[in-house]
């Protein structure tokens, strides 16, 4: 049994995403078979939650071991995690504030898999956060996109927009929102083509986006992807990997400086 406190109004399908990665993976069955309580009631659909609630998963064995990350790299300062696809980054972090201190020092999109990084102090923290918002972080995809694009290499600058209504970006290239630069590489080409992905720049939903916007969106991408072919090819999620994520570090992480990190997982085949 998982026990939780609600620190806010929300609802309940939300709540299990944000803290309880292996309730969210099978919450439909457990709602079904009534092995969710709040406040001591059995509750059988998503249900709005006050602050103060308290949320009791009955999870089998079987459903408790389906964590949605592995830990690959952990010390005294970092932590990294391998995140699977169909996990909040915030169900991660939540698991692993369960252990000890951790911070939040970047996310990933729910359905895109791969390296997450945590500081557990505030040393750690503030080093991270400097890093990553001075760019010496670089950050490496690999994607399965729509067509394989054309040159075989680029450097592609754009602009991105938010959209906060409708929780989504516009790419352009009139100067509209925040310049962003994106670096790919074919490293197989076909109907999909397997792409290795560099970021120059960091911005919400970027590579789907722009990926898009060149006219080969993300395989599985529900938001900027080409729907008849995620249909046709069975892609409910986009086929975006984290893949590798190499450090730059100074002061109390010196000694990570050059040190890179590579995912396990792997993108499905097309």
């Amino acid at each position: 049994m998982k026990e939780y406190t609600v620190p806010e109004r929300t609802t309940l399908r939300e709540f299990t995403d944000n803290v309880c990665a292996p309730a969210s993976f099978c919450l439909r069955t457990l709602l079904k078979e009534k092995n969710v309580r709040v406040n001591g009631v059995r509750v059988a659909q998503d249900v709005p939650l006050a602050r103060g609630d308290v949320v009791r998963y009955y999870l089998s064995p079987a459903q408790e071991k389906k964590r949605g990350f592995e830990v690959i790299f952990e010390d005294e300062n970092v932590l990294v995690a391998d995140k699977e696809s169909g996990v909040n980054s915030e169900a991660v972090f939540s698991a692993l504030s369960e252990a000890g201190e951790t911070h939040f020092i970047h996310r990933l999109d729910r359905n895109t898999q791969g390296l997450l990084t945590f500081a557990k102090n505030a040393a750690a923290e503030e080093e991270l956060l400097r890093a990553f918002r001075e760019r010496q972080v670089e950050k490496v995809y690999l994607a399965r996109v729509v067509g394989t694009p054309s040159p075989a290499h680029a450097v592609c600058e754009a602009y991105l927009a938010k959209d906060a209504r409708e929780k989504r970006v516009r790419i352009s290239r009139a100067p509209v929102g925040e310049k962003i630069v994106t670096e790919y590489e074919v490293l197989s080409a076909g109907e999909s083509a397997l792409l290795r992905i560099k970021l120059h720049t960091g911005k919400t939903h970027q590579i789907r986006a722009h990926l898009a916007f060149l006219g080969h969106p993300v395989v599985g991408d529900e938001k900027y992807g080409d729907t008849s072919f995620n249909r046709a090819h069975h892609a409910t999620r986009q086929w975006l990997l984290a893949w590798k994520l190499t450090l730059t570090c100074g002061g109390a992480l010196a000694y990570l400086s050059g040190r890179t990190f590579t995912s396990r997982r792997e993108l499905p085949a097309p």
